[in-house]
Order: structure tokens, then C-alpha cells, then sequence
């Protein structure tokens, strides 16, 4: 708010006249909320850094060796715990 507006609000407040009501806004024509959500997404989109080609690639790599990596690793967890029990089985003479 600029100075003037501040101290007319002032004294009119001081006064007890009652200020005017704010306006209502005006809808503009043709923005509606749907319309309006697709121009800022557009606007946040540009925004946005994008990776390389290059950046892409080197991503994917690495998502996919640490994805086999952690698969060889359940495995082998799945595959030790498997004997460990097989073999208290075949110790109680269940097996």
C-alpha cells in the first residue's frame, strides 16, 4: 500500500466513516481454473533443468547395475537362509 492509501485508511478510521468495500475482482473472459493450472504448469516446465542425453544414459546404467547388484545379493541372502533351514531340518530328522 502506498502512504496516501495508509493514511486515508487512517482517517477514515479515526473519523468512524466506514471505508468503501473493496471491489470484487472481475473474472476476465475465457480464464477459468483448468486453463489457468496448464499455464503455470507450462510456465514451472521451462523452469525445469533437463539432463543431457549423455546424463540419461549414464543414469540408466548405473539404475540398472545397482538393481542387479541388489538382486544378486537377495538371492544370495534367500539362498544361505534356504540351506541354514534345510539343514536344521535334516538335523531334527524331519528331512
Amino acid at each position: 500500500m502506498s502512504e496516501e492509501n495508509i493514511e486515508k485508511t487512517e482517517k477514515n478510521e479515526q473519523s468512524g466513516s466506514k471505508a468503501a468495500a473493496p471491489a470484487p475482482k472481475k473474472k476476465v473472459k475465457g480464464s477459468n481454473r483448468v486453463g489457468r493450472w496448464f499455464r503455470e504448469m507450462r510456465s514451472e516446465l521451462k523452469k525445469v533443468v533437463w539432463p543431457t542425453p549423455k546424463q540419461v544414459v549414464n543414469n540408466t546404467i548405473v539404475a540398472l547395475v545397482v538393481m542387479a547388484v541388489s538382486a544378486v545379493a537377495i538371492w544370495g541372502v534367500d539362498w544361505v537362509a534356504t540351506q541354514i533351514f534345510q539343514a536344521i531340518l535334516t538335523l531334527g530328522g524331519v528331512g
